[in-house]
């Protein structure tokens, strides 16, 4: 045998096969073909019940729009839920500012406007809506808005499963995996399922995370408390299915085989 053409064959083989595994976990590999522009209109979440927002008013004389921060409180918090090991336990994050919550029926109560209905509404036009209402009290007011306990889970075959807060109240499908570690070797990339509560009925959706076909879609952009679950390929079904005493019996039955051995070489002696 020619070793130096077997050595050579068998890096090529090696080479062949570790580049159609990288082309396996690629992400989005026709990214240049897609068309971004409808993924911009569902790049928002609508406000719902629930949601915790930080809103604070300024404009150039402060003491005008000290009315409008009553409800200031510098030692809020809000739970980090995010479960980066086994042993971890929810964090408590501090914020500042005046925050508000909105109930049952889509509204907060904001210091000397009252109640504002938010229904439809996202940060953005919330933050809008602020401004025309309070500019009939103050010249040139800015309004600055945040969600802060904007929060998805991540579930299945993923690094660190968990429930994770995003801050800025807005995040992708990649995003939440990366909070989550990424995919383990054994998830299934072309079938993820996004779960999502709109008005109280649960809809569901899979995605191709190696196409760039579903940025598209109102379940690239998550909304509050979706839900991804990531299946796990046919490999690790079967190695769940396998008796987790495999090992053991496979164990004693070489030991109870070393030992007949050894009694039919005493006999034979």
């Amino acid at each position: 045998m020619n070793w130096k053409n077997f050595i050579c064959g068998s890096a090529l083989l090696m080479l062949l096969f570790s580049c159609g595994a990288r082309q396996e976990i690629n992400y989005m590999k026709d990214i240049e073909n897609i068309v971004l522009d409808n993924s911009i209109k569902n790049s928002r979440s609508t406000l719902q019940p629930g949601d915790q927002l930080i809103i604070t008013v300024t404009a150039k004389d402060l003491d005008v729009v000290k009315p409008f921060n009553q409800i200031y409180s510098s030692s809020s918090t809000i739970t980090q839920f995010s479960t980066p090991s086994s042993n971890s336990l929810p964090q408590q994050i501090p914020v500042s500012g005046p925050t508000y919550s909105v109930d049952t029926d889509y509204n907060i109560v904001f210091p000397q406007i009252g109640k504002v209905n938010v229904q439809g509404e996202n940060i953005e036009s919330l933050r809008i809506k602020l401004m025309g209402l309070i500019s009939k009290y103050v010249k040139d007011p800015v309004v600055d808005a945040k969600l802060i306990n904007f929060k998805v889970s991540v579930v299945g075959e993923v690094t660190r499963p968990g429930t994770y807060v995003v801050p800025d109240g807005t995040t992708t499908v990649f995003g939440a995996l990366g909070l989550a570690g990424d995919l383990t070797p054994f998830g299934v990339r072309t079938n993820v399922l996004v779960l999502r509560n709109v008005d109280g009925v649960i809809t569901q959706n899979r995605i191709d995370l190696t196409s760039a076909q579903f940025i598209n879609s109102p379940y690239y952009y998550l909304k509050q408390n979706d839900v991804i679950y990531v299946q796990p390929n046919s490999n690790r079904e079967k190695a769940a299915r396998v008796d987790p005493n495999t090992g053991l019996y496979i164990s004693v039955a070489s030991v109870l085989a070393s030992l007949v051995i050894g009694v039919l070489a005493l006999v034979k002696n």
